[in-house]
């Protein structure tokens, strides 16, 4: 499995709107998960002033990212091979 980055432009969303983006990252990759397709949501960090965010999953490859993205009906401007460098 690798890490993947989802870069994401979200300016104008709102707190509640931001929650209910990472609540559906979270509970497609538990569905697609228990489907037959590993991956794991580790988490988002987003930048209020530029309205970027960047999301870190753990799956097989970008193609699964893509999908959970579409299911979900998230946008996202690029997916990205990473490096999670968390102590």
């Amino acid at each position: 499995m690798s890490v993947y980055l989802v870069e994401r432009s979200l300016a104008g969303f709102s707190m509640d709107q931001l929650a209910a983006a990472q609540r559906g990252a979270i509970d497609t990759a538990a569905q697609m998960s228990r489907e037959a397709a590993p991956v794991r949501y580790i988490r988002s960090t987003f930048l209020p002033e530029s309205g970027k965010c960047m999301c870190l999953f753990e799956a097989a490859d970008a193609d699964t990212i893509s999908n959970l993205n579409h299911t979900a009906g998230l946008p996202f401007d690029r997916i990205v091979t990473a490096l999670d460098l968390t102590p």
